[in-house]
């Protein structure tokens, strides 16, 4: 075997003063080959290597995203169709919550003719003081309010406002409204005040509006 291999060798003379014999390098095809070879079969698996780095689209694979996105897209859209259900039932909860709000307190209504007058009355009683109030006469406003906020007419009112008044921000404007009363008749009736009247004025009858606005009284009294 060795001498089938130095018989196909190819022999490279080296040339040196300081030798006493040539120097003999053999350059063997068989080898060099098998390098070569390898160092192809290197950057082969390298080119591989780097390949792996980037995901291959197949159609297989564009199948299943594009399915996986439609399954996503079609979870989103019934958990949104679940919310705008939910939704509706809670809006249709409320309607029918109002409606029943609405048909006891029109009943109510229905049921207080006399506490429907006291509050007519009363209407009437402030239209007169306003406008005496606007001209300048407190002799008259304070003959119609009378001497204190026990007069006849005044509870009357509070008695309507007794039993028409249901919720915490129609009581909050009941209490309002005797207030801004009572000042209005130390106002015009004991001091004489036209400014702190007019104030006491407005604040009263607003007070009032508002409430009849809260108990859908306004349409059922004149003059407001």
């Amino acid at each position: 075997m060795a001498t089938n291999f130095l018989s196909t060798s190819n022999p490279f003379t080296l040339q040196s003063s300081s030798l006493a014999k040539p120097t003999y390098f053999y350059y063997h095809p068989i080898k060099c080959t098998v390098k070569k070879r390898q160092s192809s079969l290197c950057n082969c698996k390298k080119d591989n290597q780097e390949a792996l780095k980037f995901p291959i689209l197949t159609k297989r694979c564009f199948l299943s995203t594009f399915l996986f996105s439609l399954a996503g897209k079609s979870f989103f859209d019934a958990n949104a169709a679940i919310l705008e259900a939910d939704d509706d039932i809670e809006l249709l909860e409320k309607v029918k919550r109002d409606r029943k709000q609405r048909l006891e307190r029109q009943s109510l209504i229905n049921s207080s003719k006399i506490e429907t007058g006291y509050l007519q009355e009363l209407v009437y009683k402030l239209s007169a003081v306003g406008q005496a109030i606007e001209n300048n006469d407190l002799s008259t406003a304070g003959s119609v309010l009378g001497e204190g906020t026990d007069t006849v007419w005044v509870k009357k009112a509070n008695v309507a406002f007794d039993k028409l008044s249901s919720s915490p921000e129609e009581k909050t404007e009941v209490d309002t409204f005797n207030s801004s009363l009572a000042s209005l008749i130390s106002s015009a009736v004991s001091k004489n005040d036209i400014e702190s009247s007019k104030l006491a004025f407005v604040s009263s009858a607003s007070a009032f509006e508002k409430w009849a606005s809260l108990t859908s009284l306004a349409i059922q009294l004149k003059g407001l």
